[in-house]
């Protein structure tokens, strides 16, 4: 599968690192000052991008859920679809927001969670769209989003193989051209369970859905099993991001203080160097072992020069001077030296003829 430049000249797929993104959400309480260090600190954390929620309340909500008394500890306001107001920037402010991102160089984008938002980031230009679990089985917002011809990163919570497998099929078989499409394994617990995490789903997806990059969009504590996503082959990681785990606000606790992010990308890193390559070979920094514990050919006995090898001739050993690589001794077996070796004594490669 050809490589998907998901941000302008960041590209993901095989051979390519890892994209890590800052999912900020809406844990900047409604301040647009507090996105601004968020954003500040995924960039410094070393995130490959930055993404926050957006909405058209009225769109996302029915009339009855937005004026149910909301009495959370959580709650911005008395009512639910005041405290939803207060979390949602408005147009311009999402636009200030695209521009102090694009100052810091870091890509920005956000979930689209109704048909409206989506259309409003296609204005915007963001790289590619995030659609969130609560939207995955929301087929009318997928084919808008697919329609807009950027990427679509969904996430799949909530969800299972037979409705994720429909949603590959609308968007990777159905459109023409295919949208280009990376699907999240998700587990939509606040935190989530290490145990419900499930990572061999991705690999189930990556068998299924071949024109698809895979990833992984976690809510666990810590960052242990998204650092094993991407061993396990997630070509996109999101986590969100917040400065102060403790305050209100119920994405906080299962999301990454900006230390722990900083963590997380080296480790991310770490894993992605050490995969390294499928092909097993002798690596340069294993030298000095070899001079020091690699064992040589040398005489288990006195030979004579022109005398027929045997086994019992030959033994291994670690040896000054370092003669012919004890892998080689059955290939000696059979053959002849050129001079007279005394016992436990190096075998040499001008000694063979």
């Amino acid at each position: 599968m050809e490589p998907l430049e998901l941000v302008p000249g960041r590209y993901i797929g095989e051979g390519q690192p890892c994209f890590i993104i800052a999912e900020i959400g809406q844990n900047h309480q409604g301040d647009i000052d507090l996105a601004k260090t968020l954003i500040r600190r995924a960039k410094e954390c070393g995130a490959d991008c930055v993404k926050l929620q957006k909405s058209s309340i009225v769109d996302k909500f029915n009339e009855i859920a937005l004026t149910r008394p909301y009495d959370s500890e959580h709650a911005w306001a008395d009512t639910y679809g005041c405290h939803k107001e207060h979390l949602e920037f408005s147009r311009d402010q999402f636009l200030e927001l695209q521009n102090y991102a694009r100052d810091l160089d870091i890509p920005l984008t956000a979930s689209a969670m109704d048909i409206p938002s989506v259309l409003f980031l296609d204005e915007m230009g963001v790289p590619f769209i995030k659609v969130g679990s609560g939207d995955v089985h929301n087929m009318p917002l997928l084919r808008i989003a697919a329609a807009t011809g950027r990427p679509i990163v969904v996430s799949t919570g909530m969800s299972d193989i037979a409705w994720v497998s429909r949603v590959y099929e609308e968007l990777s078989t159905a459109q023409d051209p295919p949208t280009p499409l990376v699907i999240l394994q998700c587990t939509s617990a606040y935190p989530a369970p290490p145990e419900h995490a499930h990572l061999r789903v991705l690999d189930t997806y990556a068998q299924i859905f071949p024109h698809a990059h895979i990833g992984y969009s976690g809510h666990e504590l810590g960052i242990h099993v998204t650092v094993a996503a991407v061993a396990r082959g997630a070509r996109v990681v999101e986590r969100h991001l917040t400065l102060n785990k403790t305050w209100k606000g119920s994405d906080h606790a299962c999301s990454l203080e900006p230390h722990e992010l900083r963590e997380l990308v080296k480790a991310v890193r770490c894993v992605e160097a050490a995969l390294g390559s499928p092909l097993k070979a002798f690596q340069p920094s294993e030298e000095a072992c070899y001079m020091k514990l690699g064992k040589s050919v040398v005489a288990a006995r006195p030979i004579k020069a022109g005398q027929l090898l045997t086994e019992e001739d030959l033994v291994a050993k670690v040896a000054d001077p370092k003669g012919v690589s004890a892998q080689r001794l059955d290939d000696l077996v059979g053959g002849y030296l050129n001079r007279d070796v005394d016992e436990d004594e190096s075998i040499m490669e001008a000694d063979i003829l």
